[in-house]
């Protein structure tokens, strides 16, 4: 590690600590930060968790926050350090007014733009949410340098395009025959709104016993009302999620908004094809094997069908996919940081 390039990673997400360590839910703020460490002197600035978190933190310098000024004052404490870069992950309350500051003492910034929060924002507070989202932009965008996993976060501005992934050999080899005695649909993601599991699990109330739907993700007490749906739990290695790719043979992606969606590679890589619903048809691409449904109970079971139907054919064009892997996303961003 070369201690004279120190980034400052600062993120919106929430991490928990204990006596073993700091954890996050996050597999993006684990990966990057732990991987750039390799070769920068990395501290990673984020919120407090009180709830306890996911997956474990192989990282020395976390400084985390349990208020908007204690993660200023972070911050703020790092000016010390000459010659420093930071490294904003997503817009956000949080990253925003950390921007003013940053700005203001005149950092050298990047913005790294990993979702659509004029899309986020809007299905979670209506029409004044892309608003609320736009003023942020155009404030953090405005002197900072723009990475971005989709051409389409961007607005008028030239941008660093990465491909974010966590793929490596193990994931693309080995593969399972997969069971086809009856649909066995997979979620994985988290138990939000703007993910669209619960459209997702409002359709699948129409659906017979005949088709199986599990969930891989952080369940709250209630949120999930359908004792028919499989709850695989989270926090997962990549070691044991693939296997539960293996298990099952449709992924399903029922989200409002998405950028670049990892699930979708991981699903292609272990040879399983993909359901997505019309509104993020645009994250396609090149890639075989993902298929679009409307979002309603008929359009649905038409598209389980079809994939089932002609499953082994599908599973011949998805490994003809090129796809992402975690060694050149980082690779990637490295490079732009350097």
């Amino acid at each position: 590690m070369n201690q004279s390039k120190k980034i400052i990673i600062i993120g919106n997400e929430k991490i928990s600590e204990n006596k073993n360590g700091f954890y996050c839910d996050n597999v993006d703020m684990k990966t990057i930060p732990e991987e750039l460490n390799k070769n920068f002197d990395i501290v990673f600035i984020a919120r407090k968790s009180k709830v306890e978190r996911s997956h474990i933190l192989d990282l020395n310098k976390i400084q985390t926050a349990s208020n908007i000024f204690s993660f200023l004052y972070n911050i703020f404490k790092t000016f010390k350090h000459k010659e420093t870069k930071y490294f904003l992950v997503s817009i956000t309350p949080f990253t925003f007014f950390a921007y003013f500051i940053l700005f203001f003492f005149r950092k050298e910034t990047f913005v790294y733009l990993r979702s659509n929060g004029y899309e986020e924002y809007k299905a979670i507070f209506g029409f004044v949410g892309p608003l609320i989202y736009h003023f942020m932009y155009i404030v953090v965008t405005f002197k900072s340098h723009i990475i971005s996993c989709q051409e389409r976060l961007v607005k008028k501005k030239k941008s660093n395009l990465v491909f974010p992934s966590e793929l490596n050999d193990d994931w693309l080899n080995n593969h399972k025959e997969p069971l086809l005695d009856k649909p066995r649909l997979l979620y994985v993601g988290r138990i939000k709104v703007e993910k669209g599991i619960f459209s997702l699990l409002k359709i699948y109330e129409e659906i017979s016993n005949e088709v199986e739907l599990s969930i891989v993700g952080k369940i709250e007490d209630k949120e999930i009302k359908n004792k028919e749906v499989k709850l695989l739990g989270h926090g997962f290695d990549a070691k044991k999620l693939s296997k539960i790719y293996d298990d099952h043979n449709i992924l399903i992606l029922p989200s409002f908004t998405e950028a670049h969606p990892k699930v979708i590679d991981e699903s292609l890589a272990r040879l399983r094809p993909v359901i997505i619903f019309e509104e993020i048809d645009h994250i396609i691409q090149n890639r075989k094997g993902i298929f679009i449904s409307q979002r309603n109970v008929k359009s649905f079971l038409e598209t389980i069908e079809f994939v089932m139907s002609d499953y082994i054919k599908i599973q011949e064009n998805i490994a003809t996919n090129k796809l992402p892997t975690k060694r050149k996303f980082i690779s990637e961003i490295e490079n732009i940081l350097k």
